[in-house]
């Protein structure tokens, strides 16, 4: 009986608090707030600065499928997004990559997804991304800021508010 009560005490104590779970936050960056992406849009370079956040959003219908970009989301058929930017190709925990990625050696920045947008499996040889790119280059521009914005991505020098 007491053992019986203990399960369902733990039981408890897991569903309420989280114990056990591990912390897939740590070290990302809070959510922008709305004026934050306001601020960070004006702070691009052309093209990014008049960046169709809309079309972003509609062209990104596309990835959630296999992509996720919540905080601390999961790993779909592709990783979660989320912290992308800065991050390098073939890191993000929990995911496999293929070898390509794996070895890609660079950091994701607007530049590296220009490339990879326009045509992943032309942009890295061997990638097991489906995907087959967007052949216009105003997509590509709104879907990289829409990613900035959704992200948690920061300009440097842009103030890091404490996670809530």
């Amino acid at each position: 009986m007491r053992l019986r009560l203990a399960v369902s005490v733990l039981a408890v104590c897991a569903a309420l608090s989280g114990c056990g779970k591990k912390d897939d936050t740590a070290g990302l960056p809070p959510p922008l707030s709305d004026a934050e992406k306001v601020t960070l849009i004006a702070s691009l370079p052309e093209p990014f600065h008049s960046a169709d956040l809309a079309n972003g959003e509609s062209r990104f219908a596309a990835c959630k499928s296999c992509h996720s970009v919540e905080r601390g989301g999961k790993n779909l058929t592709g990783p979660n997004l989320y912290g992308v930017f800065g991050r390098r190709a073939g890191s993000k925990k929990g995911y496999e990559y293929s070898e390509a990625v794996e070895h890609a050696g660079f950091a994701w920045d607007a530049e590296h997804l220009e490339g990879w947008l326009s045509g992943p499996r032309t942009y890295l040889k061997g990638t097991k991304m489906s995907f087959s790119g967007l052949k216009d280059p105003k997509d590509r521009t709104d879907l990289i800021v829409y990613l900035m914005t959704v992200t948690g991505y920061r300009t440097p020098g842009m103030p890091v508010p404490a996670a809530p």
